[in-house]
C-alpha cells in the first residue's frame, strides 16, 4: 500500500533519519534522527545554521550520499529502509527527484530548450517527445518565446525560471531547491518563490527550498527548523506573494 503525507496524499516522508561519519569514538552525527513529511504540491523551508545538518539532509533526500538508518517515501514507495530500496541511484535522482540551486547550472553551449530536454533524452524518451514536453514548461514559465536563446544570453531571472523547468521537465514527485534566490534582489526572489508555488500546484510535486533568505521565509506555510541534527516543524506566516517580475 502506498505511504501517505500530509493531507493523505504520497509526497516525500523520511522518518528517524540519522547519519553517521566515522566511528568509534571518532564518529559524528550529523543527523539524529530526522522527521519530515511533505505533500504534493506543497512548498515548505528548511532552514538552519551552519553546521546543523542541512546540507547532510538534503545530500540524503537527493540520494547523493547514503544515511546511516532511517526510512524515506517517495511518491508512496519506501527508497530507503536502513539501507536503499533502489537499485539504480543515478536513475533515481534523474527521473524522480528535480533539483534547483543557487546558480542555474546551464549547459553554455545549449540552447534553452535542449537544456531543459537533455533530461527526458538522458531516460529514453524520443528527441521530439523531449523538445515537447521542454516547450510545455518554458510557455508555462513564460520563457517559451527565449528557446533558441543560449543560456548567455538570457538575464539572471530567465536562467532561473530555464533550471525550474529542467527541474520539472521528468515530473519528479520531489523537488529540491537549494537556496534557489541567494544571488537575486527581493523581487526577483519572490518571483521565483511564486513559480515553485505555482508550478508545485500545478504539477502536485513535493518542494523543498534549503534557504536562508529572510525576504522569503515569511511565505512559507510550513517551516522545518534543524538544529544539531534534529528538525523542529513549525507553522509560518503563509504571506501573501503578489506578482513581480522575474
Amino acid at each position: 500500500m502506498a505511504e501517505t503525507g500530509s493531507g493523505g496524499r504520497c509526497g516525500i516522508r523520511i522518518e528517524g533519519l540519522r547519519k553517521r561519519y566515522g566511528s568509534g569514538e571518532t564518529a559524528v552525527e550529523a543527523l539524529k534522527g530526522v522527521d519530515m513529511d511533505v505533500a504534493p504540491g506543497e512548498v515548505v523551508g528548511l532552514v538552519g545554521p551552519s553546521g546543523s545538518g542541512k546540507s547532510t539532509l538534503l545530500k540524503c533526500l537527493g540520494a547523493v550520499i547514503e544515511p546511516t538508518a532511517g526510512r524515506m517515501t517517495l511518491g508512496g514507495e519506501a527508497i530507503y529502509e536502513d539501507g536503499w530500496r533502489i537499485d539504480d541511484l543515478r536513475a533515481l535522482r534523474r527521473d524522480r527527484i528535480g533539483f534547483v540551486f543557487q546558480s542555474p547550472y546551464l549547459i553554455s553551449f545549449l540552447d534553452v530548450v535542449d537544456n531543459v530536454a537533455l533530461l527526458p533524452m538522458l531516460a529514453g524518451v524520443a528527441n521530439g517527445e523531449a523538445r515537447r514536453r521542454a516547450m510545455d514548461l518554458l510557455d508555462a514559465l513564460d520563457v517559451g518565446h527565449r528557446a533558441r536563446a543560449m543560456p548567455s544570453q538570457l538575464s539572471g531571472g530567465e536562467q532561473q525560471r530555464v533550471a525550474i523547468a529542467r527541474s520539472l521537465v521528468n515530473h519528479p514527485p520531489v523537488i529540491l531547491a537549494d537556496e534557489p534566490t541567494a544571488p537575486l534582489d527581493s523581487e526577483r526572489a519572490l518571483a521565483v518563490v511564486r513559480i515553485l508555488n505555482d508550478m508545485a500546484q500545478r504539477f502536485d510535486t513535493a518542494v523543498i527550498v534549503v534557504t536562508h533568505d529572510e525576504k522569503i521565509i515569511p511565505t512559507f506555510r510550513r517551516i522545518y527548523h534543524i538544529r544539531d541534527g534534529r528538525t523542529i516543524e513549525q507553522a509560518g506566516e503563509a504571506r501573501p506573494i503578489n506578482p513581480v517580475p522575474a
